[in-house]
């Protein structure tokens, strides 16, 4: 199988590099007033050097002491003292390792948290903006547990603060033998970063490549594993495809990683050969002080081991700010996301009380909508008047325009062209969130919360009246019902979070939603062809129900069936973007244009349907 042609798409620069975002997570833990991340990160790091910089000198003190023939007392002390110090620094390390992940979680679950404000907060056109739906779920992975960036960069900075200190340190100690083997043992040591870190980055580098042969191979699996799709594999043969474009797949993965493995083993070459002239030079400089200066054993061990520290801690300082980049770019991500542009002032405007004896008109004057991604009008020049206590239907085919009129209508876009309306100002002039609360909506693709029966009516955790619960369920014709489980309005419903939950039947889900709706007391109602579902004469009985339990308060129905809104004091129908006709019901047949025509091919149909039912 050849290699999948993977189309490379020139990066953006990130809008915060490397020390900003470390310096804003930094912030962040002083804001959520959790310093102790800072202080402990700092207690860890020179806890870790001091470790270390026992472990270095235990063997040469001890070969010093022997050296100098001392007593035997003075030797076990020498012994115990350091071994009671990595007792002690093991000790404070392993207890400040233990409290650092509390203070690290929180931090991250702050991002997150502000993650779920701006996601269920954002104006509405954000939400169908692909872009930003790409930046929210890259944000999420950032943020999804504690080995992802926006917790692991506390490891990180730990790490690199332990490396820079550790590196200051060991440089000291042999620049006091020559500066030369000093600038010899760092020009090695970042040689051998530059060239492993390029070779062992070579899945990276790849990692689209290895992606698509990754997503192929899943792609077999999971469907071969998908038991929905068994009947087709069995019935259509399609075993021997499955085997083949498996084959083929593995067949490239099993290739990229042998150009990986090659990649890798040079890494080791290289790193062999610079370890061993890096090691050789010291021997020959560390030599030529035994010989010339009468360098001890004991100092000569202290500062060969040194050698091969100082070229660990100049290592790990390069691989962390490595980690440390590609850590940016995750926070950098996270940062945007909570940054994006708001299309509304959702803070400002003028405020606007939602009365449900309130009068409302609603005028759409000259209206055209184009969609961002789109270089097409979904709407054109819509005029249109919704008058207080109007029952106002909309109809028309798939793909008319009718839900995205009703979008404009409630605020969740803002015209192209044109403007609405509110008694006569423009909606732009309000409060967002404040003309949202003049509406409430049953929409086609409805949300059920995991929750009782009781908080999806009220919407709201806190402060449920009760009485009011009760009375939208009885008006909404699903009380029996609810009174008919053993646990009433506190029956949870979703069985993927309760393992007790009940399923609800469509008719019945369209019942809570419409006992949500009244529970809102909204002066505007609007039902999105959330009958869809049903039959025709279930869904005509339900608008009914509607029309019964809204009447004088002014409501939208959205409907592609157009008996069930014959009870409407207005019907407009939509038809290549604009409105084509629009009266009663009534007047619409007596004008016998495509709403008559529509209206008939319909009625045909059910009838067939009926007449075939009853044979």
């Amino acid at each position: 199988m050849k290699e999948s042609k993977i189309i490379r798409k020139k990066k953006e620069k990130p809008k915060y590099n490397l020390w900003q975002n470390s310096a804003y997570m930094i912030s962040l833990a002083w804001k959520e007033r959790e310093k102790k991340v800072l202080v402990l990160a700092l207690l860890s790091a020179i806890f870790v050097v001091a470790t270390d910089l026992v472990n270095l000198y235990i063997s040469p003190s001890i070969l010093s002491a022997v050296e100098r023939r001392v007593s035997m007392p003075e030797l076990l002390a020498t012994i115990l003292l350091f071994v009671g110090l990595l007792m002690l620094c093991s000790a404070v390390s392993r207890y400040l390792n233990i409290n650092l992940s509390p203070g690290r979680i929180q931090v991250r679950m702050a991002l997150i948290a502000a993650l779920n404000r701006k996601m269920a907060t954002t104006s509405y056109p954000n939400v169908t903006d692909e872009q930003f739906r790409k930046l929210c779920t890259k944000a999420g992975e950032a943020t999804d547990g504690n080995s992802q960036s926006t917790e692991a960069i506390w490891n990180t900075l730990t790490n690199l603060l332990k490396n820079v200190l550790g590196f200051v340190i060991y440089m000291l100690l042999l620049f006091s033998v020559d500066i030369w083997m000093v600038l010899v043992i760092m020009v090695t040591a970042v040689i051998g970063y530059v060239v492993n870190k390029h070779l062992y980055d070579y899945e990276y580098r790849h990692r689209e490549e290895l992606a698509e042969y990754e997503k192929q191979v899943l792609y077999i699996r999971r469907n071969a594993e998908d038991i929905s799709a068994g009947k087709d594999i069995r019935l259509f043969g399609m075993r021997p495809w499955f085997e083949k474009v498996r084959t083929k797949a593995m067949q490239a993965l099993v290739a990229f990683y042998k150009r990986a493995n090659r990649a890798y083993r040079w890494a080791k070459i290289a790193d062999l050969i610079l370890t061993f002239l890096r090691n050789g030079v010291a021997y020959a400089y560390l030599l030529r002080f035994v010989l010339g200066q009468g360098l001890s054993a004991s100092e000569f061990l202290l500062y060969f081991t040194a050698v091969g520290g100082f070229a660990q801690w100049i290592t790990r300082m390069l691989n962390d700010m490595t980690i440390l980049y590609k850590q940016s770019l995750d926070i950098s991500t996270v940062r945007e996301c909570l940054e994006y542009p708001e299309v509304f002032d959702l803070e400002g405007g003028e405020p606007l009380k939602a009365d449900p004896n309130g009068s409302y008109e609603i005028r759409l004057e000259d209206v055209s909508f184009c969609y961002p991604e789109s270089e097409n009008n979904i709407l054109e020049h819509i005029n249109l008047t919704l008058h207080p206590g109007e029952k106002l239907a909309v109809v028309g085919l798939n793909g008319a325009g009718k839900t995205t009129l009703v979008k404009v209508l409630c605020g969740f876009y803002d015209p192209t062209r044109g403007r609405v309306l509110l008694n006569g100002r423009d909606i732009r002039e309000y409060n967002r969130r404040d003309y949202y609360r003049l509406f409430s909506a049953v929409f086609q693709d409805f949300s059920l919360l995991a929750a009782t029966i009781a908080v999806n009516v009220a919407q709201s955790e806190d402060g449920i009246d009760m009485v009011r619960v009760r009375e939208c369920a009885k008006k909404a014709g699903l009380l029996q019902k609810i009174e008919s489980l053993p646990a009433g309005f506190e029956t949870c419903l979703n069985r993927q979070i309760y393992d007790e939950a009940i399923s609800l039947s469509g008719g019945e889900t369209q019942r809570l939603m419409l006992a949500r709706a009244l529970y809102k007391d909204a002066p505007v109602l609007l039902l999105d062809e959330p009958t869809a579902a049903l039959d025709p004469i279930a869904e005509s009985e339900l608008y009914q129900k509607y029309s019964e339990m809204t009447e004088g308060r002014t409501s939208i129905y959205i409907s592609h069936r157009l008996a069930s809104t014959r009870f409407c004091d207005r019907i407009i129908f939509l038809e290549k973007n604009h409105i084509t006709e629009e009266g009663t019901h009534e007047e619409l047949l007596a004008l016998g244009g495509r709403y008559a025509q529509l209206y008939e091919i319909q009625s045909k149909y059910y009838r067939e349907e009926a007449d075939s039912d009853e044979a």
